[in-house]
């Protein structure tokens, strides 16, 4: 218990600092466009949104994640993954389970054997129920846990604005046509990130969650035939070798073989030396001169990364915001009200 408050304190002392320093710094084009730190998004989110209504809310939070993550490293990039998926709107729709008369996102293509910390954000939103009911929503704290995954996992932090409702309904079409597949090429990533608002800046940096978590076989089959001069031949007889058996469909390769539970910019460093695992990665190096020239600005500098991360997330989590009567606060982060 000693180690999670002291971690939370240092949490809080990173984001004080943050506040303070973005107080005396120039306005930058993105906090013009409302991606910023601190103030308001939209007219809708707000970093402080919970300070009196539930000021317990971002400790029980942080408490829940590094429980997860200290228990199960691979739960950090799972709970940021949770946030991605749900973030092509941000309103929690990912989390409704499917019923007679209803199916929702869980079984898209995209999320289906692939989404997991189903149940830690259940637990989050119990204990968060018992302290403030009906205040703090599920999409906020998907948000919430993604940041928390990233500072724990040895990446940035950033303020989270806060004040996105939770949707009544979820789309499994939406899901299937919006996120991008392990295939994708660039001008397909290119093409439905703009769709979100999302430039190709914010694509590449996006990208470089996959610096933590795993793989299934199946989503990288084409590296498995990979005969190209980008890619180290024993990087892909590795791959070969460990997909080879009659399990495969089930089996788990790391994104990041280097450090792959650390949150850092070694994807990149991967990409260059041809060892991305999944094609649509692997795409950002050999697919288009300007994706190219990003992935090596971000594997020679550490800082400009974080800084295009951090600033790449606040601007994704304002797509698909529900606020309002168009939404509510769930008391089930998987069921209606």
């Amino acid at each position: 218990m000693a180690m999670i408050i002291m971690k939370f304190l240092l949490l809080s002392l990173f984001l004080n600092l943050q506040v303070i320093l973005s107080e005396n710094m120039p306005t930058t084009a993105s906090q013009e466009a409302g991606y910023g730190y601190g103030g308001e998004i939209g007219g809708f989110l707000r970093i402080d949104l919970y300070k009196f209504a539930c000021p317990e809310a971002e400790a029980i939070i942080f408490s829940w994640v590094n429980k997860a993550v200290m228990e199960d490293s691979r739960m950090a990039a799972s709970l940021l993954r949770l946030h991605f998926h749900d973030c092509f709107g941000c309103d929690a729709s990912v989390l409704l389970d499917d019923t007679e008369s209803f199916v929702g996102e869980k079984t898209a293509a995209p999320n289906l054997n692939s989404l997991r910390g189903f149940e830690i954000i259940d637990a989050i939103k119990a204990e968060l129920e018992s302290v403030c009911p009906q205040t703090v929503s599920c999409a906020d704290i998907l948000a919430i846990a993604a940041r928390d995954s990233v500072l724990l996992s040895g990446g940035p932090g950033w303020d989270v604005q806060m004040g996105r409702k939770d949707s009544f309904t979820a789309s499994k079409a939406a899901a299937n046509n919006n996120i991008p597949g392990p295939n994708s090429t660039v001008p397909i990533l290119i093409a439905k990130f703009q769709n979100l608002g999302l430039d190709l800046r914010n694509m590449v940096a996006l990208s470089g969650a996959h610096t933590m978590g795993k793989a299934r076989c199946s989503t990288f089959s084409a590296r498995l035939q990979d005969t190209s001069i980008h890619s180290p031949l024993d990087f892909i007889e590795s791959l070969q070798q460990l997909c080879s058996g009659s399990d495969s469909g089930t089996t788990l390769a790391h994104l990041d073989l280097v450090t792959p539970a650390t949150f850092d910019n070694q994807y990149y460093v991967n990409l260059i030396s041809g060892e991305g695992l999944l094609p649509s990665d692997q795409a950002l190096i050999t697919g288009d001169d300007r994706t190219r020239e990003l992935v090596q600005t971000y594997a020679n500098d550490l800082f400009t990364f974080f800084e295009d991360f951090k600033n790449s997330m606040l601007k994704m989590g304002n797509i698909g915001v529900a606020t309002g009567i168009d939404g509510e606060i769930r008391t089930n982060c998987r069921t209606i009200n």
